[in-house]
């Protein structure tokens, strides 16, 4: 695929800061990834832009809890309330035959079975019964449609798309 994201200039939001935990500069974080081991194997990470060093990370049920580099009390911990936790798109680990980022989808142009641009994506959603893919339309509304054969298909630069399910 040869997405700007697969080039290693975007990054990948693993989590994101949901608030302070404590006084002594722990936060806990709302998870994007499948599991805490994901976000376990960065030791750096950019937490609202910025580069920082994770010193510690536990599972605490439905959150999880992290330690940063500078950040050092309650405020500084709650400063960062709603900031993502990111990692650079070169970082992650190569992906098998059919899988793919979320992040290398936003921006491929979508087509039909013609090669006729309608539009391109915009961005994923998931909301448990499979991904989604936004569709910002050429005509500059937005459509939700399934990302599944025969609705949606990865090609290597695009995804071609039943237009019968934009609305």
């Amino acid at each position: 695929m040869t997405s700007p994201a697969a080039t290693g200039s975007k990054r990948v939001a693993l989590a994101a800061v949901a608030g302070a935990h404590g006084i002594k500069g722990e936060v806990r974080l709302k998870l994007f990834a499948d599991s805490i081991a994901s976000l376990k194997a960065h030791e750096r990470v950019h937490v609202g832009g910025e580069p920082r060093r994770m010193r510690d990370l536990r599972d605490a049920g439905k959150t999880v809890i992290a330690r940063f580099d500078g950040v050092t009390d309650r405020t500084a911990a709650e400063a960062l309330r709603g900031q993502l936790v990111e990692v650079d798109r070169a970082a992650l680990p190569p992906l098998e035959e059919g899988e793919y980022y979320h992040a290398d989808l936003v921006g491929l142009p979508c087509v039909d079975e013609a090669g006729i641009l309608l539009g391109t994506v915009a961005g994923i959603e998931n909301f448990g019964a499979g991904d989604l893919i936004e569709v910002l339309l050429v005509s500059g509304k937005r459509s939700l449609i399934p990302f599944r054969d025969p609705i949606a298909l990865l090609g290597e630069d695009r995804i071609v798309l039943d237009p019968d399910y934009l609305a």
